[in-house]
């Protein structure tokens, strides 16, 4: 069917419009429809039109039903964004690991895990051994016996480490990582002094966790968790604690001795009384200090333990002093055992393991019986 009817035309030599004639009386040609053809400008150009209003009225019907599909269709679900928990480079691998693997927990990396403390076992990489010894003692040795004893003591472990910028040492520290989901990276370089580790593993441990205490420990002690939970646990009148190993000394001003500290001016003779840095706990109202504080506005000295023990003085924090974190040897009572006297000479890791092998280190009470008859 053509698209397009012209009016009646009279079929003669030569086309022309037909008009009504006046004299109804003449005869009349039948009518023969006739088509445009080529030769004629005018009608092509109609016909032109009218194919492209056509097309162009299709085009928006297609247009309308694909947008009245796509509304009525419902978007396709997406995947479950990876958790990370992090606190600005620093990322805790076994929350985040507990995240992925679990996907009916509502874990969110803006909570704060609430636990009675966090126990940061600083590390390194090249300490592979003891980190093997320590989760082969008293360390728990996967996520599953990190959250047990979580549970059972309300203390949370994790290995604390920074992501080396070689990178065969970052891939060997993450292959660890992935195999036991226990470390705490922390934002800070290798070559970064150890105060300022310290107050970088504050810092993620703070906005990680909501715990009563944060607790800083060297990969070469044993550990009791129960005793050091049952510590904690204790109510205290004093709400800004600092817990650990008293001590003082002769402040070094020789650069040619070992334990030479290069601020020795402002220090004088001897060292202000301030705890061993192997094993030492800090309330939270002590680490929300620090950890909300400005870097460059805390002192720093070259030594982990003289730092953090001058930030307490100026914080007025109570001094609570407990041999019992730093033993030589196993007691009834002993919450840390390491012999200060090692001082790097000694295998740490089979002495580890001696100490795990003894019945009054690894098998003893929580508590010795004296305190257990009172309570």
């Amino acid at each position: 069917m053509p698209l397009h009817h012209p009016k009646h035309r009279h079929h003669d030599d030569n086309l022309l419009p037909y008009r009504r004639s006046d004299d109804e009386a003449k005869p009349r040609r039948p009518y023969t429809p006739t088509f445009p053809s080529s030769s004629s400008p005018g009608s092509a150009s109609r016909l032109l039109v009218l194919f492209a209003a056509a097309c162009l009225i299709l085009a928006a019907a297609s247009f309308a039903f694909a947008v009245s599909a796509s509304r009525s269709r419902p978007p396709p679900p997406r995947p479950p964004p990876a958790a990370a928990f992090r606190c600005g480079r620093a990322e805790d691998s076994l929350r985040s690991f507990l995240a992925s693997s679990s996907p009916g927990r509502n874990y969110s990396a803006a909570d704060r895990d609430k636990v009675l403390a966090v126990v940061g076992v600083y590390t390194e990489h090249g300490s592979a051994a003891r980190r093997a010894a320590l989760r082969a003692t008293w360390f728990p040795p996967n996520p599953e016996g990190i959250v047990s004893l979580e549970h059972g003591t309300g203390l949370t472990f994790r290995f604390v480490a920074v992501q080396p910028k070689d990178k065969q040492k970052m891939e060997d520290l993450q292959k660890e990582a992935d195999m036991h989901h226990d470390f705490l990276f922390i934002d800070a370089d290798e070559d970064t002094k150890p105060p300022q580790k310290m107050l970088a593993f504050f810092k993620a441990a703070y906005h990680m966790f909501d715990a009563e205490f944060y607790v800083k420990a060297n990969d070469d002690i044993y550990l009791r968790p129960d005793r050091l939970a049952a510590l904690l646990a204790k109510e205290r009148p004093e709400h800004r604690t600092y817990v650990g190993c008293m001590k003082k000394g002769p402040v070094v001003n020789d650069p040619n001795m070992k334990w030479y500290e290069s601020s020795w001016e402002l220090l004088g003779n001897e060292y202000f009384v301030h705890a061993s840095g192997s094993l030492y706990a800090l309330s939270s109202e002590v680490v929300e200090a620090v950890a909300t504080a400005k870097s460059e506005s805390l002192r720093m000295f070259d030594y982990e333990d003289v730092t953090v023990g001058a930030w307490m003085l100026a914080m007025n924090v109570k001094h609570e002093d407990n041999r019992a974190m730093c033993d030589p040897t196993c007691t009834p009572s002993s919450i840390a055992v390491w012999d200060k006297k090692c001082s790097g000479s000694c295998n740490i890791t089979e002495k580890i393991k001696q100490l795990h092998n003894t019945t009054l280190c690894s098998k003893s009470p929580t508590l010795p019986p004296e305190v257990e008859e009172e309570e």
